[in-house]
């Protein structure tokens, strides 16, 4: 059974970093696309960036562009996403998701918090 499960979230300053790692398990991810995803509170899911793990094209909202950096290690079944320059608007429960190709999100994370103070 696939399984992602996310780590890295937590407390941190405006201006301040974190990277969030996502482990992938029990499925060849190989043909997959890898996405984060997040979530305030009140507010609905939204995309925040993805790549592929074969050619690593990455995909990002225009809210976090030259801010965050999507990665992964194939060789690890490993999906990360760095993130720079936070924001209290940045403050979500940040999930990590996987796709077949051409088919939309089908296995989630159980998601960490990322707190971002003023």
């Amino acid at each position: 059974q696939a399984q992602l499960i996310e780590s890295g979230g937590g407390l941190v300053q405006a201006g301040g970093s974190l990277r969030l790692s996502c482990a992938a398990s029990g499925r060849t991810f190989s043909s997959y696309r890898m996405g984060w995803f997040r979530q305030a509170p009140g507010k609905e899911r939204e995309f925040v960036a993805a790549i592929r793990w074969t050619g690593g094209s990455t995909f990002y909202a225009d809210f976090v562009k030259g801010r965050f950096t999507i990665s992964r290690d194939n060789a690890k079944n490993m999906v990360y996403l760095q993130m720079n320059s936070l924001k209290p608007e940045d403050t979500a429960v940040y999930y990590c998701a996987a796709a077949r190709a051409g088919y939309d999100y089908d296995t989630w994370g159980q998601g960490t918090q990322v707190t971002v103070s003023s």
